[in-house]
């Protein structure tokens, strides 16, 4: 496979991982009972979407590099969120 190839699909898996988690997160209700299933959702999720980016992160371009870090600060943002609560 093409290098550009493995570049784009694992710039596009680490944006799926992205998307998953963040749907997670918008759909937590802090005051159900099953929060706390739902948290444990959204870790699996974060800690795939962690790994996807730093896959990507091995060849990324450098456009590409610095959409995967505002990814990781938008789930470093949604994990301490969580947290505070």
């Amino acid at each position: 496979m093409p290098y550009h190839k493995d570049k784009q699909q694992a710039f596009q898996a680490a944006q799926q991982g992205m998307e998953d988690a963040q749907e997670l997160y918008a759909e937590i209700v802090r005051d159900s009972a099953s929060y706390g299933h739902q948290l444990k959702h959204l870790k699996q999720e974060v800690n795939e979407a962690y790994a996807q980016i730093e896959n990507a992160m091995e060849v990324a371009s450098d456009h590409q590099r610095a959409q995967l870090e505002r990814f990781q600060q938008d789930l470093r943002s949604m994990v301490e969120d969580v947290n505070q609560y």
